[in-house]
């Protein structure tokens, strides 16, 4: 080796790290996508957390007992996430022929402009109705799986509320068990790592839901002023699409202005794509810096890549965790060039602040 010049040692050196890893994030990724039953209970319980920690610590402020707390705080968010879910799919019941049927009317007007020459819904629905007898095996098959699928999620489901539940509870342990499991030397390093990885965390989920709350009202009042079918109901969507940046409001937005278009006709259709246009720019140039401001900021070439990282390796469920984690990632990244920075300061001169730092 020390026959190579320098500048190749440091390369070799750097493609040693890099393949390093690599691997161990290869290994971790095919171990959690393995024991996904616990894995994601786990880390959708550190997403609740973090967005109600602030509810548990007013509590406990408040003189309330820790375990009474927490329990408080799950009973809180069982209530109202029943109470919206009970009010969403009230609302889709109530609404849902219409919107089928704007699909439907939407759909049947696309195929008479672009459909191909002697194709039209009827033979698509006779052939689909064929498909149906041939496989009809198959697709009883399937709703026995998706059964089961269903009783797996409410299994988590379950879990991950527990797991809120302790994690709320022994918060305060937090800190002395990362200590405890982290060598002597470097205790105080990886108690920032964590304070900074669960800031982050944090941060992006109470602006998210704040601004998933802003963008469904915002949407809901447009289209219930429009006179929409199911405005409340594409409200929601809205709501749950926020968590998936980008993506989950271009797909909501496009479902809303497609119903508007097949219920209500092409100028209430634009009416109704200014009202999607103006909150998402109001989000991407008001709300996002001024909410999310103190959470760690990405390039949205980056969100768009963990996005298409997490739905290869767990689909919707992976692209709802990709961002967070890789928020989580981002604050460990700027605490570690806060502190390397800070070594490399000149002597006697103060620390040069990371940029892009969030304060936990």
């Amino acid at each position: 080796m020390q026959l190579l010049p320098a500048p190749v040692r440091r390369f070799a050196a750097w493609c040693v790290v890099i393949l390093l890893a690599s691997g161990v994030v290869y290994v971790a990724i095919r171990l959690c996508v393995e024991f996904r039953t616990a894995v994601t209970p786990a880390l959708l319980a550190l997403l609740g957390t973090a967005l109600l920690r602030p509810l548990h610590r007013r509590l406990v402020k408040a003189h309330v007992q820790r375990s009474l707390a927490a329990g408080l705080t799950c009973v809180a968010v069982v209530a109202v996430v029943g109470g919206a879910v009970y009010i969403v799919v009230s609302a889709l019941i109530e609404t849902g022929d219409q919107i089928v049927a704007s699909l439907r009317n939407a759909a049947r007007d696309i195929a008479d402009h672009f459909g191909a020459a002697g194709t039209s819904l009827d033979d698509l629905a006779s052939n689909a109705r064929e498909l149906l007898g041939k496989f009809g095996g198959t697709a009883a098959s399937g709703v026995v799986t998706g059964i089961s699928v269903v009783g797996e999620m409410l299994a988590m489901a379950v879990l991950a509320l527990l797991l809120v539940f302790f994690f709320l509870r022994d918060s305060d342990r937090a800190v002395g068990t990362v200590r405890a499991l982290a060598p002597r030397t470097g205790a105080d390093m990886a108690e920032a790592m964590a304070r900074r990885a669960f800031g982050a965390v944090e941060g992006f989920m109470r602006g998210t839901t704040l601004i998933a709350l802003i963008d469904a009202v915002c949407i809901t009042v447009g289209l219930l002023v429009l006179r929409v079918p199911g405005a409340v109901g594409l409200g929601a969507l809205v709501f749950v699409g926020a968590y998936i940046p980008y993506l989950g409001a271009f797909i909501s937005g496009a479902v809303a202005v497609l119903v508007t278009l097949a219920d209500r006709g092409f100028a209430i259709a634009l009416w109704a794509l200014g009202v999607v246009l103006a909150v998402q720019v109001l989000e991407g140039h008001v709300l996002q810096p001024m909410i999310q401001s103190r959470t760690v900021q990405m390039h949205p070439a980056i969100v768009l890549l963990a996005l298409t990282a997490g739905a290869s390796v767990a689909g919707i469920l992976g692209m709802l965790l990709a961002v967070p984690l890789t928020a989580a990632a981002f604050g460990i990244v700027h605490e570690l060039q806060g502190r390397y920075a800070g070594s490399k300061s000149p002597s006697g001169a103060p620390p040069r602040p990371a940029s892009g730092s969030v304060d936990s």
